[in-house]
């Protein structure tokens, strides 16, 4: 299969219970910028190597969570075109207007068999990453906290594994690269729309609609190992790690937000090619797929969502 004309994810809306200490988490600790902010209260950040305007939108709210996950589509063309499929593969569609977030052009908005609402869309203003396109620096200075470099993927879970994952790869031309199976059954699976080991993660679980983590990337194992120490130095609310998976080979570290999203910071993975097979784990195996190095399940980890 040709690489999908879906580009990358685009952005996240994540649910907050206090704006302020979602802002200072995001901003200060994680590291992203501040861009905007809306006359709907709404803040947009985005990782410091993007070029688009915003990859995190923070909305106040009574419960956390995550609002919907986007992605960017190549042009105009293929946003219609993905829209009649969305359609025809019995999603309940909404095209949302230019403007409605800051920055962006219209969106395509739909539904999936695990209850999760998605996005697509093909235009965003340019931010930049403060070193232009003709002989650029290799990195900024003055960044914050962990020096996120950008939004990289969502895990979620829900009970119609099955359905979104045809939903991605039939419809948006996605690729499956790993997957977890308890004998006949997919238990979780891994999906691209690039060359990357993951865009979207899903694992089967009897509610709907629920989040796992949201995931930036940072430049390497020794930045892991730094956020750890922010992470210690802050006092912010640890999950697990720093660890590495068997699963995509991220090196990686777990925790939370003041409102109780579990965020991750990784570095790492491997380049997918549409030609390869995917990789398959076995649950006797979970232990080792999940975190590589002590081989123990986590019960917090598993079990914990938003």
């Amino acid at each position: 299969m040709a690489l999908s004309a879906v580009l990358r994810p685009g952005h996240v809306g994540l649910r907050v219970l206090d704006l302020d200490a979602a802002l200072k988490h995001y901003r200060d600790s994680l590291g992203l910028i501040e861009t905007a902010r809306d006359a709907q209260g709404r803040i947009y950040l985005k990782g410091w190597d993007e070029l688009d305007w915003f990859s995190v939108v923070l909305r106040e709210a009574d419960a956390p969570g995550m609002d919907y996950m986007a992605f960017k589509v190549l042009n105009a063309t293929h946003l219609a075109r993905y829209e009649a499929a969305l359609k025809a593969f019995g999603c309940k569609v909404e095209c949302i207007p230019a403007g409605e977030l800051a920055h962006c052009g219209e969106r395509v908005r739909f539904d999936s068999p695990t209850g999760h609402v998605f996005e697509l869309y093909c235009e965003k203003e340019v931010y930049g990453n403060g070193m232009g396109r003709q002989n650029p620096n290799p990195w900024v200075e003055g960044l914050k906290g962990m020096q996120a470099q950008r939004f990289d993927h969502c895990l979620i879970y829900g009970d119609d594994l099955d359905g979104t994952v045809k939903l991605f790869r039939e419809v948006l031309e996605f690729d499956l690269t790993e997957r977890v199976m308890e004998g006949d059954l997919m238990v979780g699976a891994f999906l691209c729309c690039s060359n990357k080991a993951h865009d979207l993660a899903l694992i089967r679980h009897p509610e709907k609609a629920k989040l796992h983590h949201v995931s930036f990337l940072l430049g390497s194992w020794e930045e892991v190992l730094r956020a750890a120490d922010l992470i210690s130095m802050h006092d912010i609310s640890l999950d697990i790690g720093p660890t590495r998976h068997g699963i995509t080979r991220g090196r990686t570290i777990y925790f939370f937000d003041p409102s109780g999203n579990r965020n991750e910071v990784f570095s790492g993975d491997y380049t997918w090619y549409p030609d390869h097979e995917p990789i398959t784990w076995t649950t006797d195996q979970l232990g080792r797929a999940i975190f590589f190095h002590d081989r123990q399940l986590n019960e917090k980890f598993l079990s914990v969502v938003t």
